[in-house]
């Protein structure tokens, strides 16, 4: 009996997949017992007052504005929508697994019915979707279908979860992903139709997405080193479906959405209740004029750190921190530190995210944001001369408000 050797290696590659999978899944339900309990019970309950629980390192890709208005979205949906983006790696409380989040905090929640939108641990901009006690509303599809697509491959985590949860509130995520992905399936040897793909908590079309990834590195004779480096022609065009690139036409699009939320949180602010709303208005107005006049990274940055300034004056918070002093775009500081320049007797006080604090105490270099100097080098931007950076001259809102410095005008003498 003769045998197709394409279709005998399709079936053996397909075996292997198999048994891989049933081999981790026992691993992954084996860590739902071995979770933190503290860490799923802090998620759930502050799922209990809003809908929506961001990580403290994603408030800058969902700042608090876009958190309100998921949780506006969601609530009229009328669905018992619930959305956790937190990051996660193997060794965390979950182990890296969104199934094990999922379930850990499915268990802690009182509701029998529940839909629940997540990060993905594997690749951190993608989601997962799941429901209880069945997949009426098409979740899984749902939240999946967002990578691939056009109008959210390339968006924001915020954009991408509303998406979603558009798509659960439709109802026909299946019919969204199928469409989506149609591409992606090859027609059976057999009778020429596309097989579809099956939809487990782990796919096989992202076992086929990292195996992809792989043999693309392999014969580019390269790896990803840096989020913003240029597609080739030699690396398929799926691999990066499934990942956002952190390119400056990315970034420009994610600081106009956050200033537009900016915008729209002022507007919404209660003035007998906002004491500093004033300031709160002051920092969108200096948002705008940077994001118009925005000639790369450093200025794109400037707006995040600008609308991070102004979600601090509507939240009230005392004394709040800014964005990273080394990069923005890392997030958030979480504590103050003093830092010595390289070839420098003074010491700085500026504000560090975790990472970048960690690699100041083990005396290693943190990752900067690097802009052009006059000469045309590559340097580090707080290396810029301060007459010639508004960013360098302020370590974007360390050393005091960016928000007045835009609005006097130096950011403008800047570009000049």
């Amino acid at each position: 009996m003769s045998s197709d050797p394409k279709r005998t290696a399709a079936v053996l590659a397909a075996a292997f997949l198999a048994a891989a999978f049933l081999a981790v899944a026992p691993a992954a339900s084996a860590h739902a017992s071995d979770h933190d309990p503290s860490a799923g019970e802090r998620i759930a309950r502050a799922l209990r007052g809003s809908p929506v629980y961001v990580d403290a390192s994603y408030t800058t890709a969902v700042p608090p504005s876009r958190q309100r208005q998921l949780a506006a979205e969601i609530k009229k949906t009328h669905l018992p929508i619930k959305v956790v983006l937190t990051p996660l790696t193997k060794g965390d409380a979950f182990d890296g697994e969104s199934d094990v989040l999922a379930d850990v905090v499915h268990d802690r929640l009182p509701q029998r019915d529940l839909i629940l939108i997540t990060t993905d641990g594997d690749f951190p901009d993608t989601l997962n979707g799941y429901e209880w006690p069945s997949d009426t509303h098409q979740t899984d599809d749902a939240a999946r279908a967002t990578a691939f697509l056009d109008e959210t491959r390339e968006a924001g985590l915020a954009d991408m979860t509303a998406k979603a949860v558009e798509l659960v509130a439709e109802g026909d995520g299946t019919k969204v992903y199928e469409e989506a992905t149609k591409d992606l399936r090859s027609p059976s040897p057999d009778d020429g139709t596309s097989k579809s793909v099956s939809h487990g908590s782990r796919s096989w079309l992202w076992l086929l997405i990292a195996v992809a990834a792989l043999a693309a590195l392999v014969l580019t004779g390269s790896r990803l080193a840096s989020r913003r480096r240029s597609r080739t022609a030699d690396v398929p065009e799926l691999v990066f479906a499934t990942a956002r690139a952190a390119d400056e036409a990315e970034l420009r699009r994610r600081a106009e959405t956050e200033v537009l939320a900016l915008g729209e949180a002022t507007r919404e602010a209660p003035a007998d209740r906002t004491p500093a709303l004033q300031q709160a208005l002051d920092a969108y107005t200096a948002a705008g004029t940077v994001l118009d006049a925005a000639r790369g990274v450093p200025d794109l940055a400037g707006v995040l750190a600008l609308v991070a300034e102004g979600e601090n004056a509507l939240s009230g918070t005392a004394a709040p921190l800014p964005l990273c002093f080394f990069n923005p775009l890392h997030g958030r500081a979480t504590a103050r530190t003093t830092w010595r320049p390289l070839g420098r007797r003074d010491r700085l006080r500026i504000a560090a995210c975790p990472g970048c604090a960690t690699a100041l105490t083990r005396r290693r270099p943190p990752e900067v944001l690097t802009d052009t100097a006059p000469d045309g080098r590559t340097v580090p931007y707080f290396e810029i001369p301060a007459e010639r950076s508004v960013w360098a001259a302020t370590g974007y809102g360390s050393y005091g408000s960016l928000t007045e410095q835009v609005n006097r005008g130096d950011f403008t003498r800047s570009l000049g």
